[in-house]
């Protein structure tokens, strides 16, 4: 865990640095947690079936911090009357997700017999990521229009981009054994102990650091007037293929490693 904060020291001091700056002209801020199921879509099963979909699942949680346009902290007033003010907020966010991997689908189906099918059946992981970053998200509504209670829904799009540090872990349960010799288990690190039509390395669980792009779709419903209720669905694709410990270089291969989080928050108004 130091590890991973350690990696985010220089990152989260840029995004600090930005948002001083923000408070220093006055506008207003919001805080907030969220938490949510995460479902991480890598190379462990098969693409777009469900059940690894639903398999491969974990939590998320985060803090959240926004900055408030529309509103100017040092004077208790409305800004400019302007789109941009009225229609965008600046997220930040420091978040950690965690989610325990294995393989489902045809190859590791109960019928199939082979010393591939039970390696895939042995071969778990698991992905564990630390996110800092920012969103600009867009309010088609108004935002002052819902923060005085006109609109009870505030629905939002976002883009943006983190940094993360990731942690993968990988194990197995199968242990290839000398036939020769049935009391000799195997050495439980040997890479034959994988799949055997990967390439050797495919299977690594160093720890790293990457970029990259998040987007999000959800709304807000007004709780009181400093309180919101947060629900968005995020979709988060990582400039690596390494975040599961697993990068094998089969044609079933296509993309890095992505995830879907569906976040529930809630938002306190600070000014």
């Amino acid at each position: 865990m130091i590890h991973n904060i350690k990696k985010l020291i220089v990152p989260f001091v840029f995004f600090l640095s930005i948002q001083i700056g923000y408070a220093q002209l006055g506008f207003s801020h919001e805080i907030g947690v969220i938490a949510g199921p995460v479902t991480f879509q890598s190379d462990f099963g098969v693409r777009s079936d469900l059940e690894t979909n639903v398999g491969n699942s974990g939590i998320g949680l985060g803090l959240v911090h926004y900055v408030n346009f529309a509103y100017r902290a040092d004077c208790n007033c409305y800004t400019t009357d302007k789109y941009f003010n009225d229609h965008f907020k600046l997220r930040s966010e420091i978040s950690w997700n965690k989610t325990a991997l294995s393989h489902f689908g045809d190859w590791v189906d109960s019928n199939k017999v082979s010393d591939d099918s039970e390696r895939l059946r042995g071969h778990t992981g698991e992905a564990q990521n630390w996110d800092i970053g920012m969103q600009l998200e867009f309010f088609p509504l108004s935002i002052r229009a819902f923060a005085a209670g006109i609109n009870k829904f505030a629905p939002f799009a976002s883009f943006g981009a983190h940094y993360v540090s990731y942690r993968p872990e990988t194990y197995t349960d199968y242990v290839s054994a000398d036939p020769l010799n049935p009391n000799d288990v195997g050495n439980p690190d040997d890479p034959n102990n994988f799949y055997s039509l990967w390439d050797a390395g495919s299977v690594n669980d160093m720890s790293g650091s990457t970029w990259s792009l998040v987007s999000s779709i959800g709304t807000r419903y007004k709780l009181t007037v400093l309180s919101d209720f947060m629900i968005d669905l995020r979709f988060q694709y990582y400039f690596t293929d390494w975040a599961d410990g697993l990068n094998h270089q089969l044609e079933s291969n296509k993309s890095n490693d992505w995830l879907v989080w569906l976040n529930f928050g809630y938002i306190y108004y600070l000014d």
